[in-house]
């Protein structure tokens, strides 16, 4: 009898941005150590904003802020078997 896998912590939460210009990224990796407590995924957002100034100065272009932050549910694909 097989044994059933347990779920491993992977340590980070995916989120999908959306931008106020209407671009998306999708999942963008947060530490699951930055969340958490009475905030909930507040810290995620003050995170990513964070990434997104590093990476514009970078880059030399900068993002347009932040309209909305949704995490990413798992979705439960099965692949088929030959």
């Amino acid at each position: 009898m097989a044994r059933k896998q347990q779920a491993r912590p992977s340590g980070f939460v995916l989120f999908d941005v959306i931008y106020e210009d209407g671009t998306q990224t999708s999942n963008r990796k947060v530490p699951a150590t930055e969340l958490g407590g009475l905030d909930g995924d507040d810290p995620a957002r003050t995170f990513i904003e964070t990434q997104d100034s590093k990476i514009g100065e970078m880059s030399g272009t900068s993002r347009p802020p932040i309209k909305s932050i949704a995490r990413v549910r798992k979705s439960k694909v099965k692949a088929k078997a030959s």
